[in-house]
């Protein structure tokens, strides 16, 4: 365990060591910020029986960052240790394969963290000023940001494997948004294709990210949907470790 602690601040050290988190940290809370405003105003026009989570939740402000980060996160994971040669000398330490795998995704999931935890403020801060709650129950803040966190595992699960497919950190980002893009609008599938099976219709609006955003935010929390983002993590961690034990013995 205390391998792992010094692997994990380690992999947090190095994202530091450039400008890019704090760019990153930045964007974000300047486009959540002026989300949660966006949602503010058009509640502002009339009654509606939205709460301002369910419209926070649905935007292009929200959607944008939220699918993107994960990319920018992990994309330099195991690629920039490919092309700087560090490889070879970390792995000469007596380290594990699992915990150089494992520390380098928690790290990047640390980040991601970081980055998305400021958006609580906002709705904390609009009761003393609005005089009210953003949502009519307390399970709206926890299915909205329960699965907003499994997503992002799992989105930064897809990023560590192409990282660990490619020595270019360029092409690994690349890989790894159209593998998010591919799940996020996997939702879409059921207009497009004309799908009218019921079973069919229920599996793809648990798994659809818009469709359990939309699904957490009311309060409702599915456990079939928080499962199948977890098992889909797991897999892709899984294949990212295979991946990784082979290209280390290659080189």
């Amino acid at each position: 365990m205390r391998t792992f602690f010094i692997l994990w601040k380690r992999e947090i050290g190095t994202y530091f060591y450039t400008p890019l988190a704090l760019v990153l940290l930045v964007t974000i809370v300047f486009l959540t910020g002026f989300n949660f405003y966006s949602s503010v105003a058009f509640l502002n026009h009339g009654p509606s029986n939205t709460s301002i989570v369910e419209i926070f939740f649905r935007t292009f402000f929200f959607w944008g960052p939220f699918l993107i980060t994960p990319s920018l996160i992990t994309m330099r994971l195991f690629a920039e240790e490919y092309r700087s040669g560090t490889l070879e000398a970390l792995m000469t330490a007596p380290v594990r394969v699992t915990q150089v795998v494992l520390a380098k995704y928690c790290g990047a999931l640390f980040l991601f963290v970081v980055f998305w935890a400021p958006s609580l403020l906002y709705f904390a801060l609009f009761w003393p000023s609005a005089h009210q709650t953003a949502a009519a129950s307390y399970g709206s803040y926890i299915g909205a940001y329960a699965i907003l966190l499994v997503q992002g595992m799992l989105f930064l699960a897809v990023g560590s494997l192409a990282s660990a497919l490619t020595s270019h950190q360029v092409i690994a980002g690349m890989i790894s948004f159209c593998g998010v893009i591919f799940l996020f609008f996997i939702g879409l599938l059921v207009p497009l294709l004309h799908i009218t099976t019921s079973e069919v219709h229920t599996i793809i609006t648990l798994i659809s990210p818009m469709e359990t955003m939309k699904t957490f935010s009311r309060g409702i929390i599915d456990t079939r949907s928080l499962v199948f983002y977890l098992s889909m993590t797991l897999f892709f961690l899984f294949f990212t470790l295979q991946v990784f034990q082979l290209r280390r013995w290659r080189q």
